[in-house]
């Protein structure tokens, strides 16, 4: 079984086709867009399947696409707050260069802001190295990319570590560094 494909199980996360690759840069390009939402319809893949595809090179990165349902589920046993968080955008769930990450957007119901959440999967575990708050007035982070070759897009800036506050925004994406 892949690792990203380990992950997702670990995880509880199930993704509604099989693992695609594609080129980093096209994957982490945001284009004016959110992700294509995956349908609830389509069926749990949680084993590897005959078309699971596996990076060819170190610009390429591995992906799934997942359900938002089982993304809600993770949020929920994760923070053991059901209903807190809820995903308002499709999930990045990746292998890139060997390690796994998830990055999920989500509405916090209990403090009236947007938050975004990056993980980043190891033998030790998971372990957030992203995690930002944002509504339009303020933005508060706490970020941890810096031995990652991926930063947090704030307003146009790259941020890759540490913990502040900024100006508020509408959105704030997950990028290559």
């Amino acid at each position: 079984m892949s690792k990203l494909r380990n992950i997702l199980k670990v995880a509880g996360v199930a993704t509604a086709g099989a693992i695609g690759t594609k080129l980093a840069v096209d994957f982490f390009k945001k284009r004016g867009k959110k992700e294509e939402a995956v349908s609830e319809d389509a069926p749990d893949i949680l084993e590897p399947v005959d078309d699971d595809a596996e990076p060819s090179s170190t610009a390429e990165v591995a992906y799934a696409a997942v359900k938002p349902s089982s993304a809600q589920t993770f949020l929920d046993k994760s923070f053991g707050d059901p209903g807190r968080y809820v995903p308002d955008r499709a999930p990045k769930v990746f292998e890139y260069q060997g390690k796994q990450y998830m990055v999920i957007w989500a509405d916090d119901t209990q403090k009236n802001k947007k938050q975004m959440m990056a993980f980043l999967y190891t033998d030790a575990g998971r372990k957030m190295v992203a995690s930002v708050g944002y509504t339009l007035d303020t933005t508060d982070y706490n970020i941890s990319l810096e031995d990652t070759p991926f930063a947090v897009e704030v307003n146009g800036d790259l941020i890759t570590s540490g913990q502040s506050t900024t100006d508020g925004t509408d959105e704030v994406d997950f990028v290559l560094a």
